[in-house]
């Protein structure tokens, strides 16, 4: 049960000082679940990263329950969850009753131009260790750079874009491995 309560304080805190959504949660659930908790190896939080994505759902909670449920089964995720989404129900209460009536003022204004820059930095660092950790090389970049100009340049559908990737995946490991049984005494390199 402690642990329960452990993955509820964690995630609150978490939850209450993230700005931007899921994206830039990582750095601090990374540091509290890898780094200080010990709760999930550092490797296969970055392979978790990698299944949340391509799960629907928000990002945030996908992690707090995926992280709840590894660490303490159903209650863990239960109280992960709660923990993760608790902070911006309260503060979003509290920002529509309070912002209708001030969201003109000069100083509200600045304040969120403010707060744009330090989102961009949150995630943004989290994804330059993805791309490290994922191994991305020179050769494999192409990738990455395709999808983000097929999505922001040419309007195509991330949905769509993740299925050709994974129909991409399917068949480079389909070609590879009828390589590999042609000639088992060679590895073939992708």
């Amino acid at each position: 049960m402690k642990t329960v309560f452990q993955l509820f304080i964690t995630f609150l805190k978490i939850g209450a000082f993230t700005l931007g959504g899921g994206y830039a949660m990582l750095s601090m659930v990374e540091k509290a679940v890898v780094d200080k908790k010990h709760w999930i190896p550092a490797d296969a939080f970055w392979d978790m990263i990698a299944i949340i994505q391509s799960l629907p759902g928000v990002f945030a909670v996908n992690t707090a329950l995926y992280v709840g449920h590894q660490v303490a089964g159903r209650k863990g995720a239960a109280a992960a969850m709660l923990g993760a989404i608790l902070p911006s129900i309260v503060i979003i209460l509290l920002l529509a009753t309070v912002f209708r009536e001030y969201r003109d003022l000069p100083v509200v204004e600045r304040i969120f131009k403010g707060i744009r820059p330090c989102v961009v930095a949150l995630i943004l660092a989290p994804s330059l260790r993805m791309i490290k950790s994922a191994k991305v090389t020179w050769k494999t970049a192409i990738i990455p750079i395709a999808a983000v100009i097929l999505i922001w340049w040419c309007k195509v559908s991330p949905a769509i874009v993740i299925l050709a990737a994974i129909a991409g995946s399917l068949i480079y490991a389909i070609i590879m491995e009828r390589k590999l049984k042609r000639n088992p005494s060679k590895e073939v390199k992708p």
